[in-house]
């Protein structure tokens, strides 16, 4: 019964883990919008989906090689993100390509489809409550 559960709810789950990061990605280049050299970076998110999904569960990730002990292992809560530096539609003086309008749109955009993806969640969970309980 468990694993139907998790199958029920896993793509609500990998789109949640996946938009969750790409808000990071999206905050960090807007809190960088002043930075010299900043590249605005961000995150292919229905190519990191079909990957996430498609992947079986008995796969792991390959670990990056590491040339020294003290070198960070790098951890995400689904495998396979990386972002992708997002081409300059303006260049700056400075070599900063973020641009503020792009950004915030985008922010504002994931925002939104990760509140979705709350609500469906929730009328999911209700509906199944709602089948149980009788």
């Amino acid at each position: 019964m468990v694993g139907k559960l998790d199958d029920f709810l896993k793509f609500h789950e990998t789109a949640l883990a996946v938009r969750g990061q790409r808000q990071q990605l999206l905050a960090s280049n807007i809190a960088n919008a002043d930075t010299p050299n900043y590249k605005a970076r961000d995150i292919d998110f229905s190519s990191v989906m079909s990957k996430a999904l498609n992947v079986s569960g008995n796969q792991t990730s390959t670990p990056l090689d590491k040339t020294s002990q003290q070198h960070l292992d790098v951890k995400s809560s689904v495998d396979g993100i990386t972002p992708q530096y997002r081409p300059t539609v303006q260049g700056s003086v400075d070599g900063n390509t973020v641009d503020m309008d792009v950004e915030r749109n985008q922010f504002t955009d994931n925002s939104l489809r990760y509140e979705a993806s709350l609500t469906m969640i929730n009328m999911q969970i209700r509906n199944m409550l709602a089948a149980i309980q009788g």
